[in-house]
């Protein structure tokens, strides 16, 4: 590889965002180049729950993820505080599926698509003259005509961009472990505990996936994971259950701090910002996944047309993206904001379930609120 070589993209991040981003670009014949800083494949702390929303679109990049163990799931369970219990149909659907096996299939075709994934840190991005310089730790140095940021939650590039969510204290903790046990493969399951939530669903191999998040206020008064699971996390019953009636897949739980749910700006430098480096939506919603999913279509597709002229300016690309990520995501992000807080809150959470158990038709309402339709292609 020619360290100073010119791409059509330089995508910064190998999650769903950026390898989505790469395989669709790819599939229309554009030079990509992918800059991942870890090895591929590896478990991630994350629910791994997606919507259906997002499987036109996969499909469109030829991938199906049924194929590859996808676990179906059209129900929802959830449970407040003081261990009362609703459930409800999903109206559109989802399925579940590991990060480390769903990273490796998306890995696994982009570069069957042509694009060039290199394992390298990115320490600064430059834009001058209408390009991007892309450079890395390992003293290597790429040019671009569009850079797409795709690096996750938080990096030393939110840091070298100077944006503003990463000036401001991020209080949550998150864990997460794969366990063998029995759980309803259809489900998806939400149980609140004080100062956090839980989701769990099953993915493929049979494994039920426990994620779960909380303050950090919360954990710091316990000297580890297990003893704040022991005093905190099974206070709810039904996670007591889960975990004490399981066996660990994973040798120990995995675990990530400073998370931020802070608002973020989908372009920065004008770089174009995909996944959880364009926003975060609360884990309380359970649907993460889909959205950067969701992103990367909207990304890409621009892009394609800025790159074959159909856009004719990078400010109309930019207005355009971030017009059409507003849209998409900014009432989910608020709703889902709006969501979390209530449920901080065990008394209104447990007063809000009371509410949904009478009145059952108003949880599936709840659930779309941070939820879209079909991805049109």
């Amino acid at each position: 590889m020619d360290k100073n070589q010119t791409y059509d993209t330089i995508i910064i991040g190998g999650g769903l965002a950026g390898l989505c981003n790469a395989i669709y670009l790819s599939k229309f014949g554009k030079s990509i180049l992918l800059i991942e800083k870890n090895s591929f494949p590896n478990h991630k702390v994350c629910g791994e729950y997606i919507s259906n929303e997002v499987l036109p679109y996969l499909s469109f990049l030829d991938i199906n993820p049924f194929d590859f163990g996808a676990v179906k799931i059209n129900n929802f369970q959830l449970s407040t505080t003081n261990n009362k219990l609703v459930s409800a149909k999903l109206l559109l659907g989802g399925f579940g599926i590991s990060r480390y096996q769903l990273d490796n299939i998306l890995l696994e075709k982009a570069k069957e698509n042509g694009v060039i994934v290199l394992q390298d840190t990115v320490v600064a991005t430059h834009f001058n003259n209408d390009k991007f310089k892309v450079e890395t730790k390992n003293n290597k140095n790429f040019y671009s005509k569009i850079a797409i940021g795709a690096f996750g939650k938080r990096s030393v590039l939110d840091v070298k961009l100077e944006r503003d969510f990463i000036k401001k204290k991020s209080p949550y903790l998150g864990v997460k472990i794969h366990v063998k046990g029995n759980f309803d493969s259809n489900k998806v399951a939400l149980h609140n505990f004080k100062g956090g939530y839980c989701g769990v669903s099953k993915v493929e191999n049979d494994v039920i996936n426990l994620c779960y998040i909380t303050n950090f206020s919360s954990f710091k008064k316990y000297k580890n994971i297990t003893d704040f699971q022991e005093k905190e996390v099974f206070k709810n019953q039904f996670l007591k259950d889960l975990f004490k009636q399981s066996t660990p897949v994973f040798e120990a739980p995995l675990s990530i701090s400073q998370i931020s749910f802070e608002t973020k700006n989908p372009v920065e430098h004008h770089m174009i910002m995909c996944g959880d480096s364009a926003g975060m939506i609360h884990p309380l919603c359970g649907n993460g996944m889909s959205m950067a999913i969701q992103s990367a279509q909207i990304a890409s597709k621009l892009i394609l047309n800025y790159l074959e002229g159909q856009i004719l300016s990078r400010k109309q690309l930019e207005n355009e993206y971030i017009s059409r990520w507003n849209k998409q995501f900014k009432w989910r992000l608020k709703a889902g904001h709006f969501i979390a807080m209530l449920f901080r809150n065990n008394k209104m959470a447990n007063f809000l379930l009371q509410v949904v158990r009478k009145i059952p038709f108003l949880l599936p309402i709840i659930i779309k609120q941070t939820h879209g339709k079909p991805i049109k292609l």
